[in-house]
């Protein structure tokens, strides 16, 4: 979570930047930095009436740059690239999910204050049409005037060789005059909208570890979460495609495992049941009456380990990846994760049931 709310101040800062020389990508990262901390604090209300409202400004944006920008769009539509191998289509697959998957480690904790009456299927269908209409909008949009930027010269400077999403929104908006620096300015500012949630599931994530983590204030962890931030994200603008890709992957590979053992956990072992025998609320805070979480760590475990000959990074290419299978550690840690999870979970029933036999 740390890591996506590092990305997105990255670009909030250079999309700041990118209005004014005054202006440099520290000062646009300390800005988006200190507004999300404000947001934060504000509470979980004001964060959920915020992101109802965040939207619109992006919206209006992508429709102007389509507009602006497509003159050039079209004339680089026939603009020579290299032909994609399985292994890219794979990799950036990986990528895909990865960004999608790590949503799932923080969405719950935004629909507390939901009706619990709600229907399932309508939830799950405003979920992924909501998740599958923003994930491909912004992609497709992105690829079109990246690839489109080095055969134009004002997008290519703005762009500055892929290390500033920033500059290239506002290059492209230049012809708009001010009403581009509005837009560039506002969409700047909306980004907080993405970093407050995860802000905010820092602090609460923490506080549901252990009970003495508890006892600490959550403004705390909403500070420690700061401290790290501005630091991390000011050095990581300076290699930001690099640094983008890193942390989008290993947020992946783990996001997948986490996603593979709540499946199983529900599915499996709570029957895909919300109902109150399958989660008994009573039992919540009570570390006895709940799972140990071993099954959970175990197959944790050993799914990082199936994953790594399989992952395929800047940085290290496992034994597999290395024959031209792509980066397919995300899919192998959700598959060893469920099978793992379910053995060992399984295994951890049988042993309760044998014990409260025996103790009886």
């Amino acid at each position: 979570m740390q890591g996506f709310l590092i990305l997105n101040c990255i670009v909030g800062g250079q999309t700041l930047a990118s209005l004014s020389s005054r202006l440099s990508d520290t000062l646009g990262i300390v800005i988006i930095g200190v507004i999300t901390l404000v947001v934060t604090f504000c509470g979980y209300r004001i964060i959920h009436w915020y992101e109802s409202i965040a939207w619109i400004p992006s919206v209006i944006t992508f429709i102007t740059i389509l507009g602006v920008g497509y003159p050039q769009l079209r004339d680089n539509q026939s603009a020579p690239v290299s032909q994609a191998t399985v292994a890219e289509v794979i990799s950036f697959a990986s990528v895909l999910a990865s960004s999608i998957l790590s949503w799932c480690t923080m969405t719950p904790d935004y629909g507390v204050y939901h009706s619990p009456a709600a229907s399932s299927a309508r939830i799950f269908l405003y979920t992924y049409l909501a998740f599958f209409t923003a994930s491909a909008t912004a992609h497709t949009l992105g690829a079109a005037f990246a690839a489109a930027a080095p055969n134009v010269p004002a997008w290519k400077e703005g762009f500055d060789n892929s290390s500033s999403v920033g500059g290239l929104l506002y290059s492209v908006l230049l012809p708009t005059g001010a009403f581009g620096k509005i837009l560039t300015a506002l969409v700047a500012l909306s980004i907080p909208s993405a970093c407050a949630p995860t802000m905010y599931t820092f602090s609460t994530s923490f506080m549901a570890v252990a009970p003495w983590f508890g006892a600490v204030p959550r403004w705390v962890y909403i500070l420690i979460s700061e401290g790290v931030l501005i630091p991390v994200a000011i050095v990581g603008a300076k290699k930001f495609y690099a640094t983008f890709v890193n942390i989008l992957d290993i947020i992946g590979y783990w996001s997948s495992i986490f996603a593979a053992i709540i499946l199983t956990e529900h599915i499996l072992f709570r029957r895909a049941s919300f109902s109150e025998d399958q989660y008994p609320i009573t039992t919540w805070a009570s570390y006895t009456l709940l799972p140990s979480g071993i099954p959970a760590v175990v197959a944790f475990a050993c799914a990082c380990g199936a994953l790594v000959p399989f992952m395929s990074q800047a940085w290290y290419v496992g034994a597999v990846a290395r024959h031209g299978s792509g980066d397919v550690g995300v899919f192998v840690g959700f598959v060893v994760g469920a099978i793992a999870y379910a053995l060992a979970r399984g295994f951890e029933k049988l042993w309760y049931k044998k014990m409260s036999k025996s103790g009886a």
